[in-house]
């Protein structure tokens, strides 16, 4: 007889149970009518953040998995709850966060009745994630738990969804023998890198490039990426969701590549002879924003295989990028042909030129923007980096004028969480909250739009008295910055396709944990950001509303011809 090791009352403290295990202490939110789970989450000591909104509860999970690279937990209900969490799930996926999503289910006897909320949930979430599953019968619900959480984690990291139905939610689970684990990692250390074409590229390159994808996030531990870049004399340039895997102050930095690049580093990217992309995707901002890439060699390293691009030629490796670039640093210590030549001096030169041309950029876009009224985003910035401490890290959105966060050197230094190539309305501005839940001793500042704020007012007033700290700054223009320029672009009438309203009054959010400020003096400016700060340090959270003019768009945005001017 199969001796019963353990009894749990129903599915949800079985499962909290294994999440424990797993050290996860954090899920984010919103059950649907059974609330077993929170009395599960209470016995075990985990806390849940609630959410008003199913989107924003995963945006929140995705910025805490990015922020601290550890699962996050999302609850969610049934039918609709499902649906209205697809965005937050397909956020995920670009950005491979490693997410588990529980959710719950109509019982297996009244599938195919047109029950209340029955919905082919698995069908709906499967393109979305790594992994969707519907647990059939309580005897499976530890077994698939610890699949779900196996392959959430990877690698490559990313969202599964495990539902479960009402029938097996309140089933008695017993479990036989003892608690399954998660596999234990077999820590290899890099050795030689094999001859071959990818470190022959890299061999012969004088004026290479290596692009930093967001699969380094976590991955960079001692400076990895950084000392492989100095020994092979490359500049140093990230994808938007691989900012803030490597250090921007170092002197090999030249930004974001594509779309963001300001014109020196453009005029960088276009005349090297190497791109080493190191667990990125190549997605379109990179390799189609801006200046085009040059006919050259790229040299891919991704885990995923799914990651690696068949549209450019050159080698592609399927690995961890970390092990590559610890192995082609130590085959480039090694190799006596590689001493520095003309060549990669006058690389190294043209680097330190194009680095010390945007900082001359920026000095002068400061100077003008003085000379104009009101506060322009590029002295919000200067301001916000000025009075920031350490640690620290901005979650960004993507819209029209938010995107002045994305150029080099305008935020320099600290952590970043960006929303994926997706770029979903109001990612940053939940997400935001989950960084602060992930790394609490860090200075959480989320650059954002009033549209994106709007679509995550709820959940920012009510996560505000328990769980505060975060600075919001809201640049208002009355609506969707992107849609009116391209409005404006194809000559439309502003007033029959109203997507912004300048000189509209800023959202108003209020309570008594929320410091809330509309600011328009640019000589009170740093004053009111310090105070801001200082409120957020005692646990509160701030909102700065600050008007911004149609016209304050970041210059690569305009030099890449996608807005008009």
């Amino acid at each position: 007889m199969t001796q019963v090791s353990k009894r749990y009352a129903d599915a949800w403290s079985a499962i909290v149970d294994l999440l424990v295990a797993n050290e996860v202490d954090t899920c984010f939110g919103l059950p649907g009518d059974d609330l077993e789970l929170l009395r599960a989450l209470d016995a075990a000591g985990l806390d849940l953040v609630p959410c008003r909104d199913q989107r924003n509860a995963m945006y929140m999970a995705t910025g805490y998995a990015l922020q601290s690279g550890r699962l996050a937990v999302c609850a969610l209900g049934k039918g609709p709850a499902v649906t209205h969490a697809a965005t937050g799930l397909l956020e995920a996926r670009e950005s491979g966060a490693p997410l588990l999503v529980l959710a719950a289910g109509v019982p297996e006897r009244r599938r195919g009745s047109g029950g209340f909320q029955e919905l082919d949930q698995v069908a709906v979430t499967a393109p979305l994630v790594r992994w969707a599953h519907r647990v059939g019968h309580p005897d499976r619900v530890v077994p698939a738990t610890v699949t779900a959480l196996t392959r959430a984690v990877g690698p490559p990291p990313g969202p599964v969804y495990l539902e479960i139905p009402d029938d097996v939610r309140t089933a008695e689970i017993l479990l036989t023998g003892s608690q399954p684990t998660l596999p234990e990692p077999l820590v290899l250390e890099p050795g030689p890198v094999s001859p071959g074409p990818a470190l022959e590229a890299i061999r012969a390159s004088r004026r290479p490039v290596v692009l930093v994808g967001g699969g380094m996030r976590h991955r960079n531990a001692g400076g990895v990426v950084e000392r492989f870049a100095e020994r092979l004399g490359a500049a140093l340039f990230t994808t938007a969701s691989g900012r803030g895997a490597v250090d921007e102050r170092h002197p090999l930095f030249c930004g974001v590549a594509g779309l963001y690049a300001a014109a020196p580093a453009r005029a960088l990217w276009s005349s090297c002879d190497l791109v080493v992309s190191l667990a990125g995707r190549l997605e379109e901002t990179v390799v189609e924003g801006g200046t085009p890439w040059p006919p050259v060699t790229v040299v891919q390293v991704n885990v995923d295989p799914g990651g690696l691009s068949a549209e450019f030629s050159g080698p592609r490796v399927l690995g961890d990028a970390r092990h590559a670039a610890l192995g082609w640093t130590r085959a480039l210590d090694e190799d006596r042909k590689s001493e520095h030549t003309d060549a990669t001096e006058a690389w190294a030169n043209k680097i330190a030129v194009a680095r010390k041309a945007m900082s001359l950029e920026v000095k002068a876009e400061l100077v003008r923007a003085a000379t104009l009224p009101g506060i322009r985003i590029a002295e919000l910035l200067a301001a916000l980096d000025a009075t920031a401490g350490e640690p620290r890290v901005l979650v960004q959105e993507n819209g029209l004028q938010d995107m002045w966060s994305y150029c080099f050197p305008f935020h320099a230094g600290g952590g970043s969480i960006v929303p994926s190539e997706q770029t979903p309305l109001g990612f940053g501005a939940a997400a935001a909250i989950g960084v602060k839940r992930a790394a609490p001793d860090h200075e959480v500042t989320a650059f954002i739009g009033d549209g994106a704020f709007l679509a995550a007012r709820a959940d920012i007033t009510v996560t505000a008295p328990a769980h505060g700290g975060v600075l919001y700054v809201v640049l208002c223009n009355g609506g969707y910055g992107w849609l009116d320029a391209q409005r404006a672009r194809l000559g439309l009438d502003a007033e029959r396709y109203p997507f912004t309203r300048p000189g509209a009054p800023p959202p108003v959010v209020d309570g008594s944990d929320i410091h809330y400020r509309v600011l328009r003096d640019k000589d009170a400016l740093t004053d009111e950001i310090l105070a801001a700060r200082r409120f957020c340090s005692q646990g509160g959270t701030a909102v700065l509303m600050v008007p911004v003019a149609p016209d304050d768009i970041a210059p690569p945005l305009r030099d890449a011809g996608v807005i008009p001017q």
